[in-house]
């Protein structure tokens, strides 16, 4: 059946729900080859994601239809530890590994390690998982595929209804349907099915619209892109267009910044959290991420100096690309996003005010 799948898998151009946008029929075929176990990625690890409980919620019969169509004989579930969507795996009686509630360790190769026995930290990919690979701790891995809920749920749509019907939706350049979360100042925060083609301000639709006053839309969480408000009329969902803005579909997650929430403030936050979430590993991790929290810290605070920017942005240039994980690439790109698109804010915490703080104190 899996070898049959896989030229419907081709024409249909399914590419990995989670954000790499790989084709998955070309890591399917490798996982087949390997003979490999499959591990179904269901953490929702990003910030603000939702879709893989939304998932497992609603079509965990298809997940599972999509998991056996694969072909790989051992399949688990992973899910965060005491959520919900651990409890309805354990519930169905699949086999689940639970994953500590920490950012990278839904990271594909942080499961892998787990499902060894090891920590659940990135492995240092000399290999494709799908070949095996070493822990951090140096114990050797069998061959795995890491898949998304939602691209096995795909998966299953594709063998019922055919590519044809899959390409029926989105672009020729990104099919298919798809799942987006929608959170922050929009009507009716949740997840949604969508495709790729429609305008931003088309799918921010699907959750009632912004709510009057919103700032900036930030596109993938902590490793995607923030796009200023103004800027969201003229984009659409595609990878093209995105592209533009510096942003791209990635793990479909949107959050809409209100009027009510300074966005120094919130990148700040946000920086704080990555700072904390390193895998303890890698320099970029281990020191790189925090000395960027610093760094946007004493730009919001106006306690900098002059040198400050471009001291921040010289160290964002040395997070990229060094890394086991690509966790740091991800928060430099946030980071520099935040820096361009908030810099008439930054400017005014510099200058010792607070230009949301004033509109407020105003409503």
């Amino acid at each position: 059946m899996a070898l049959n799948l896989l030229p419907a898998l081709h024409e249909a151009g399914l590419t990995g729900r989670s954000g790499s946008a790989f084709s998955t029929a070309v890591k399917l075929g490798a996982a087949l080859q390997n003979r490999a176990e499959l591990i179904v990625n269901a953490c929702d690890g990003e910030i603000g994601a939702a879709k893989d409980a939304y998932v497992i919620r609603h079509h965990l019969a298809e997940v599972r239809d999509g998991a056996a169509l694969t072909g790989l004989k051992r399949v688990t579930y992973a899910a965060h530890a005491g959520s919900e969507t651990e409890g309805r795996l354990r519930a169905a009686g699949v086999a689940v590994l639970p994953v500590p509630a920490r950012y990278v360790a839904s990271e594909a190769s942080a499961l892998v390690s787990l499902h060894h026995g090891g920590l659940a930290r990135p492995m240092t990919k000399r290999a494709r998982l799908v070949q095996g690979g070493r822990t951090p701790e140096g114990k050797k891995t069998l061959p795995v595929l890491v898949l998304n809920a939602e691209t096995l749920l795909r998966i299953a749509q594709i063998e019922a209804f055919g590519p044809g019907w899959f390409r029926s939706f989105g672009t020729p350049e990104d099919p298919g349907p798809r799942l987006v979360a929608l959170n922050g100042a929009v009507q009716a925060p949740g997840v949604y099915e969508t495709e790729t083609g429609p305008s931003l301000s088309q799918i921010l639709s699907l959750a009632g619209g912004p709510l009057p006053g919103a700032r900036a839309l930030n596109i993938g969480g902590l490793g995607g892109t923030w796009i200023a408000a103004s800027r969201i009329p003229a984009l659409h969902y595609t990878t093209a267009s995105m592209a533009t803005a510096g942003a791209a579909p990635g793990p479909g997650v949107m959050h809409l910044l209100g009027p009510s929430h300074c966005p120094v403030a919130t990148v700040a936050d946000m920086l704080n959290y990555a700072a904390g979430e390193s895998a303890g590993q890698c320099g970029p991790c281990m020191f790189g991420l925090p000395a960027a929290a610093a760094g946007f810290a004493e730009l919001a605070a106006g306690t900098g100096g002059p040198g400050a920017h471009a001291a921040l942005r010289q160290r964002l240039g040395l997070l990229t690309g060094r890394g086991a994980c690509h966790f740091p690439d991800g928060v430099a790109a946030f980071t520099a996003s935040a820096l361009e698109v908030f810099s008439t804010h930054l400017q005014a915490h510099a200058a010792g005010y607070c230009p949301g703080q004033e509109e407020r104190d105003q409503s």
